[in-house]
């Protein structure tokens, strides 16, 4: 891949030095709502196939976040479900295949799901020993699938957005999944991220595993959430259907007044700064405390989840991505974009039960500038 032996070429250039392992990332896309959070919008079979590894590639992107959950991958018993898992294997392959590197990353657990809160859900993996020594046990299963892969091919996030009411709870489970998977395999990259839904701020609180150049350091970023989730109907800001606007203020202080009027403070700290003027240099503000907690401990920095959706207006949608791309490729930043299909996805986005329609080429040229047309 030509990203590849850029990223390769210009060693000196980045704020870290490249993992002993040598699994190089740049720019990706998330496999979403397959083996993860699956809707039933379409056929398991049908949503990613070969062909859609292939098209990823010629875009440009040099690796894909696969996003698994336990029920999908493991029976109710706890056991392996080994016709989903042959799935999951076969899409490594497919990716090696094309040249794409992945990262494995265990999202939805049945003692955890990073939106809980707004789902009526009820998180117990921070209070249940058994619920942690369970998650130990997927990474077993796991890594006795996928150790046969090169370090250089695949890597692991431990747990998607971790949302516990201490940091330090993180911290603990994070320590004994971290000496588990390193006594099973040494050199295989571990992506992890801080508490509460890998949000940027919160990166300086992670206690990061010494000594270890295997890790590369994760955080997600929907900021400023009232625009890039405008009228998303899992979260309480969907009965705003007033406009919003990027860049600049995403709402004026009035309507922003009135709007917050009833919500809680765990909202308003998401919200509260949707009457700031927003740009690349408010972003770049925003993602500080994870740079340089990077940069301190010389390990590379991951956007491993952001994204807008379409109900925005679409000139200020691709202003949002213009921008991002560019503090991610100022600061070196790894990324890779929420979401490959789905109504975040570089596809047009006809909704249910259409779904998908042809690739936005215009989005993709933003997120990869120079890219060939869509194959």
């Amino acid at each position: 891949m030509l990203l590849t032996v850029a990223l390769a070429s210009a060693d000196a250039q980045l704020p870290y030095a490249p993992n002993p392992s040598g699994f190089v990332i740049g720019r990706g896309t998330n496999l979403s709502h397959w083996l993860s959070q699956d809707f039933g919008w379409a056929p398991r079979e049908a949503w990613i196939t070969e062909k859609d590894i292939r098209f990823i590639a010629a875009q440009g992107f040099d690796h894909v976040r696969l996003p698994i959950d336990e029920k999908e991958l493991w029976l109710a018993g706890g056991t392996p479900n080994q016709p989903e898992m042959a799935r999951m294997l076969q899409a490594i392959e497919w990716c090696r295949k094309a040249g794409l590197r992945v990262i494995v990353d265990l999202h939805v657990l049945k003692s955890h799901h990073f939106n809980a809160a707004n789902e009526g859900g009820h998180n117990t993996l921070w209070t249940d020993p058994a619920a942690q020594d369970h998650l130990l046990s997927l990474w077993r299963d796991l890594s006795a699938g996928l150790r046969r892969f090169p370090a250089d091919a695949v890597a692991y996030e431990i747990l998607n957005e971790p949302v516990a009411d201490n940091p330090e709870d993180w911290n603990r489970l994070l320590a004994r999944c971290y000496r588990e998977l390193r006594g099973l395999e040494p050199n295989r990259v571990l992506v992890i991220g801080a508490n509460r839904w890998q949000m940027p701020q919160n990166l300086p609180l992670l206690k990061v595993p010494e000594g270890d150049r295997n890790i590369i350091l994760s955080f997600h970023t929907y900021l400023p959430l009232l625009f890039t989730h405008y009228r998303a109907d899992w979260l309480p800001t969907k009965v705003y259907t007033g406009p919003v606007h990027y860049p600049g203020p995403i709402v004026d202080q009035a309507t922003f007044a009135k709007l917050t009027q009833s919500y809680d403070a765990g909202l308003l700290d998401q919200i509260g700064n949707a009457a700031e003027a927003w740009n690349a240099a408010r972003m770049r503000k925003e993602y500080e405390p994870a740079i340089r907690t990077a940069r301190k401990l010389g390990l590379q920095l991951y956007c491993g989840e952001f994204g807008c959706l379409p109900t925005v207006p679409r000139a200020d949608r691709l202003a949002y991505y213009r921008d991002i791309i560019s503090v991610f490729d100022a600061e070196k930043i790894a990324w890779a974009n929420w979401e490959y299909k789905g109504d975040f996805g570089i596809y047009t986005w006809l909704g249910l039960p259409k779904l998908s329609g042809d690739p936005d080429t215009e989005l993709i040229r933003v997120l990869l500038p120079g890219s060939s047309r869509p194959k």
